[in-house]
């Protein structure tokens, strides 16, 4: 930047005039002015979000309880579950077996009632 005599700052093809003191105060303290503003809008907006927050934060206290709680829940049912299926394996175990012994038992029965029909073929009672 060059300075001429008339004490006017030149810039590229504009000449600027020198700007007094008090222009200068006024345009600063509209700078300070504006910034103060985008500084209470911002702290408006930051309020609004922690409020949010806040809020989400309890949300997820209580989504978390929630979610102790059915999972406590579902660990007893399981157990539960584990129970039903241990007495339902034993269960069809012991009834296999009876089935099978009431197999064996009418096999030999039959073929104990076959043997004495056939030793006792001529017999008055039949």
């Amino acid at each position: 930047m060059s300075y001429n005599n008339f004490g006017s700052q030149q810039r590229g093809q504009e000449i600027v005039a020198p700007m007094h003191a008090a222009d200068a105060n006024s345009e600063l303290i509209s700078h300070i002015e504006h910034m103060k503003e985008r500084r209470a809008d911002l702290d408006r907006f930051i309020t609004k979000e922690e409020e949010e927050k806040a809020r989400i934060v309890n949300d997820l206290r209580i989504l978390n309880e929630r979610l102790a709680r059915i999972d406590e829940g579902l660990a007893r049912k399981y157990a539960a579950r584990q129970e039903y299926d241990k007495t339902i394996a034993e269960t069809e175990n012991a009834f296999s077996k009876i089935v099978d012994s009431s197999r064996t038992l009418l096999h030999v029965l039959k073929r104990e009632s076959n043997s004495l029909s056939n030793k006792h073929q001529g017999d008055q009672w039949q």
